[in-house]
Order: C-alpha cells, then structure tokens, then sequence
C-alpha cells in the first residue's frame, strides 16, 4: 500500500493506493512546518482517521505539503510521519508546487500553476521544477489568488467602484459594515483566508460587466507577472486549486490574450498525482 498527501495549511487530502488504484480517501487537517513543530504535527496525525492506516502499514508515502522547502523544514514533516508511520515506510517529503507540477504534467514538459486561495508558479522540465517565479504571498503578489480577487473587489466596492446592484449585494450577503471589513483585514488573523471567502460571491456575479472585468484584471496580471516571465509560450499552462477550476472560462480568455496555451485544469491534484505514481512505480 501506498500513501499519498497533497496538504495545505488548513487541510490535506490522502488517498490509499493498491497498485495504482486508490482503495481509500481520508481528509484532516493541513500541515506546514513554518506553522507547526514536529511534534504538533505528530499529535493531530495520530488523532485522525490516518492512524489506522499507519496500523495496518503502508510502504511508502508521497507528501507533497505547503512550506514543505528543502531542507530544515522537509525533514521536519518527515520526522513527524515517521513517529506515526514507522521507520519502514519510506518517506517522501516535497513541496505543493512539484506536487501540482507532477499532477499536471506527468513527465512532459510545462508551467504548471496553483490557483487557490494563494497563487504559485513553476516551469517543470518532466522530472523537476528548473525556474520559478516568487509568490510573495497576499499582499506582494498571489495575482490571480482568491485572495487577490477578494481584495480588488472589496477595494473597488469601497472606493465606489462597483456598480450598486452589486455593491448592495455584497453589503447585503455579509452583514458588515465598512469597519467591520477593516477590522478583517487589518486586525483579525488570517486576513488572506477571509479575502478568498469572498470568491463564491464574485463568481455568483460574473455575468455583470465590471465584476468579469475586475476577474480579467486579476488573471491577467497572474500570467503577465509569473507565466510570462519564463518566458516559454510553447509550452502548455496546467492550472489546480479551487479558483483555477471554477473560474475556467474567465482564465481561458485571459490566456488566450496573451497568446497563452491553457493545458489541464484541474480542482485538486489528487487524481493526477495517482497517475504520475504509476509512472514513478513503472520507471
């Protein structure tokens, strides 16, 4: 048995391989090493459902994690699912971005891309990440992010840039007050998370002109300020996370703006990294 993880901060998907077909899906919380010692993350693996399967034992792990860097922060994952899993499970540590890069690629050459509630790049040769564009996070970067998305609206809808169906939908939906979004943004943690809550609501409104051109904006700008930077419009551009699923179309007409190929879209990176499991297994 196989096990493999695609985790995030807040949560992580595992699925249970038995040659090459997933026999099981268990989800838990996220995990990332610049959040959590060690030894945390030992505590919430051992009270979740993970723990009997690690009972039954598994032969190799395949963790593809946030903050998962090479290094310090690697091995501390890897010490973790040790203490749980056991020193006869081989251990594989690496970061969310090879993760989608595998998902979306296999072993072929591309950009791939994540779209969720922050944003990353990379251009994978068909074995590894050889460049990559920095995130920066929220505040610097993430173009294209749920939370990029969520700050252009709330920042167009405060400065009175939306037309006012939309800004009384919004004021309507949330129930806060113009302090009360400050205070989200500003005083409560995690205000990147909040901002990309606010996705669904912008999806809901695509159909009005400045809502799609706002979108536009910020898709935009994710390829003009990452993809393009690899410079390799050759290449197809796989995109996973929430946002690249659901905001396909909108992404689509960016691209091809910018005379970008649009590869595999994915929602999560589960599926696709089964498949490139085989071909690890197969090589």
């Amino acid at each position: 048995m196989i096990l493999i993880t695609d985790s995030g901060s807040t949560k992580a998907d595992w699925a249970l391989v038995d040659q090459g077909v997933c026999v099981s899906r268990v989800k838990t919380c996220g995990f990332n090493p610049y959040m959590q010692t060690a030894d945390e993350m030992v505590c919430r693996l051992k009270d979740s459902a993970l723990q009997k399967i690690a009972d039954n034992g598994v032969e190799a792990l395949w963790f593809y994690g946030a903050g998962c860097t090479p290094g310090e922060k690697s091995e501390s994952v890897a010490m973790a699912l040790r203490a749980v899993f056991g020193r006869e499970c081989k251990i594989h540590v690496e970061s969310d971005m090879l993760g989608a890069a595998r998902a979306l690629c296999q072993d072929k050459e591309g950009i791939a891309c994540i779209l969720g509630t922050g944003s990353n790049s990379c251009l994978y040769d068909g074995r590894k990440i050889v460049a990559q564009v920095p995130p920066l996070g929220y505040i610097l970067g993430d173009e294209g992010s749920g939370a990029h998305l969520g700050k252009l609206l709330v920042g167009d809808i405060l400065k009175r840039q939306m037309p006012r169906e939309i800004t009384e939908a919004f004021f309507d939906e949330l129930g806060m007050t113009m302090t009360d979004i400050i205070d989200k943004v500003y005083r409560q943690p995690f205000p990147n998370r909040w901002l990309a809550s606010l996705s669904p609501f912008i999806h809901l409104h695509l159909a009005n002109e400045a809502v799609r051109e706002m979108a536009m904006r910020a898709f935009t700008a994710f390829f003009t300020r990452n993809v393009c930077n690899y410079d390799r419009p050759d290449l197809p551009v796989g995109l996973v996370g929430s946002v690249a699923y659901y905001y396909q179309e909108v992404i689509r007409e960016a691209a091809d703006k910018l005379g970008l190929t649009i590869g595999q879209v994915r929602q999560t990176p589960m599926e696709g990294l089964i498949l490139e499991l085989e071909l690890i297994m197969d090589n």
